[in-house]
């Protein structure tokens, strides 16, 4: 990575300066923190490393500190000059030389790393409820999660994606109420929902329970019928706790399929009741009386958090023996742990922010080490159609995430979902994601990729007259071995016949390529996938700025082979970044 490179040269020329107090009174030991960043004006260089603050320790002008480093770092491949605090670094063509054979060599692990060096990892996210279809944030969570773990794969982390189904709760007897009443309305009985509010709120009373009562009633009609049978205007236990069932498996179905057409595919889906039969929450509470840190009040059982973190002490079970929805959330964690991951990573709901103290400090109270949890707060998703935002509901009617999906595709949905850092409420322009124009922004990369696909095709057509379908596919892989046979010197030919803009629309692209690298650790390191979408915008507009200035179908067979390494270069790394993501990238549109 260049910036990072260009760091290390500054970094090592002042450790050698203040080792011979040649730098001031600035001493190796000095607790110094620099940065390489892209000027603005890149007529001072490609590169900048801002030296200002050394100037606190070295008791010298920041103008003297820059000069005093820069004459001390050998030129190679590169030119230096000094402007006020900063020292800029300008390259020369073998750098961007070596960055077009790297990935053409590379290909699609070009930016691929070892920063995770195999740490095992557990993703948990989007864990729903069982009850129903997924909403908006749903689909964010998704988009976020699958990313984030391909982007964390691909940067040498062990990753394991885990999916919590929150099935213990009263929530799916209510499901199970729901499902019965709409057995009960598709059999002919004469039933509603209760119509006072606070009583509705035991009910989901959406419609999309109505699929699910009609598969019922085909697939298990001699049970439908006599459920409608033996009513008697109230629900019957037996067949209430079958339908329970039926409806949660039912449910879950569905949000299994609607994540695979996702594009995202969970490791493990975990079922929080699971935690209940076996025992491993009240294991776990034992372990919690152990050490010493349960306590009774009021009738009820309470962790003493707050010694740990916490800014009070929670209870973990009610006065009435019920547990709370922490205590299965500590063995839920503790089960994480005891299978052996190091970084136990979730995305929550930004409502759930107070949880984060109180599920540290039952991780150190357990023996281990607390910073291991790391979680993602994530806002909320703004649905806006014709310039008004849509609101939503799970019990009433409401746009759903395959909903969505169905109206906007998977790849723009999965693109906006991405596309804004997930502490950032997003809103969601359906009618701007279904455009295809410039405006959207996973049109305008997509058209990026199909655009450089379409410049190689025509150049096989033009050099070889190829309009067969499948001899076009062979010309383009003996061309494409033509272009990857090419060795770094080769490209000089792309500097020494092109004017001024040319050459620097090219530089400009080539850096931004050189990036990809930069960008990809950044995402993992940071838990920011939305970089990559980010980067994706950039890289197409440097590419259509680049195709712009620079005819590609030349007569000149070396610089004609030179510029489409280039355009196979875009290729790669945008079909790389929109892997990454789990977006298509398409070869014509």
């Amino acid at each position: 990575m260049l910036k990072e490179y260009f760091l290390d040269k500054v970094i090592a020329s002042v450790k050698d300066l203040a080792g011979k107090q040649q730098l001031g009174q600035l001493a190796v030991q000095d607790n110094f923190a620099l940065i390489a960043e892209v000027p603005k004006n890149t007529q001072f260089g490609d590169f900048a490393v801002n030296v200002s603050s050394l100037a606190k320790f070295a008791k010298l002008p920041p103008v003297k500190i820059a000069e005093l480093i820069a004459e001390n770092i050998s030129k190679e491949n590169f030119d230096i000059n000094v402007t006020a605090g900063f020292i800029n670094f300008k390259i020369n063509n073998i750098f961007l030389n070596n960055i077009l054979s790297e990935i053409l060599s590379k290909k699609l692990d070009y930016a691929k790393n070892n920063q995770g060096s195999g740490k095992k990892v557990i993703l948990e996210y989007v864990s729903a409820n069982p009850t129903g279809p997924f909403h908006i944030g749903h689909g964010r969570w998704a988009a976020m999660g699958s990313a984030l773990a391909n982007v964390m794969k691909y940067s040498g982390y062990d990753v394991y994606q885990e999916f919590y189904i929150n099935d213990a709760g009263s929530q799916i007897q209510k499901l199970g109420k729901s499902l019965y009443i709409r057995i009960l309305q598709e059999s002919g009985i004469n039933i509603s929902f209760p119509d006072d509010e606070e009583q509705a709120k035991n009910f989901y009373t959406g419609e999309y329970l109505i699929p699910a009562a009609k598969e019922f009633i085909k697939e298990e009609p001699e049970k439908a019928e006599k459920i409608k049978q033996d009513y008697n205007g109230s629900f019957n236990n037996d067949y209430l706790k079958y339908l329970s069932k039926y409806a949660r498996l039912k449910m879950l179905s569905r949000q299994k399929e609607l994540l695979t057409n996702f594009n995202t595919h969970f490791d493990n889906f975990f079922s929080e009741l699971t935690l209940h039969e076996s025992g491993q929450v009240a294991d776990c509470i034992e372990k919690l009386k152990e050490l010493n840190v349960l306590y009774e009040k009021d009738g009820a059982l309470w962790f003493a958090s707050s010694k740990y973190g916490d800014d009070q002490d929670r209870v973990i079970k009610k006065s009435d023996g019920a547990y709370t929805y922490l205590t299965a959330d500590i063995a839920y964690h503790y089960n994480k742990l005891q299978r052996g991951f190091d970084i136990l990573l979730n995305i929550w709901g930004a409502d759930h922010h107070g949880y984060i103290p109180r599920m540290k400090a039952a991780i150190e109270v357990l023996g281990y080490n607390p910073d291991s949890l790391e979680v993602l707060l994530g806002q909320l998703v703004n649905l806006v159609m014709n310039g008004e935002q849509v609101r939503m509901g799970k019990r009433t009617k409401m746009i759903t995430l395959d909903e969505l999906i169905e109206d906007v595709g998977v790849d723009a949905t999965r693109y906006w979902m991405i596309m804004r850092s997930i502490d950032t409420t997003l809103d969601f322009d359906i009618d701007l994601a279904k455009s295809k124009t410039d405006e959207n922004p996973v049109f305008y990369v997509q058209y990026a990729h199909a655009r450089a696909c379409s410049i190689l095709r025509h150049a096989i057509e033009e050099k070889y007259d190829v309009i067969n379908m499948t001899a076009q596919k062979s010309a383009i892989q003996n061309f494409e071995e033509k272009i990857e046979k090419l060795k770094a010197e080769d490209y000089n030919i792309i500097w020494e016949c092109c004017d001024e803009k040319s050459i620097e629309t090219t530089k400009k692209l080539l850096l931004k390529l050189e990036e990809y690298k930069s960008v990809v650790q950044q995402a993992a390191k940071n838990r920011t996938p939305y970089l990559l979408t980010k980067y994706l915008q950039e890289l197409a507009a440097c590419f259509h700025q680049f195709y712009a200035f620079s005819k590609v179908l030349v007569d000149d067979e070396k610089l004609m082979l030179a510029r489409l390494a280039i355009v196979k270069a875009v290729i790669l790394i945008l079909k790389s970044a929109l892997q990454l993501i789990a977006v298509d990238a398409p070869e014509r549109m």
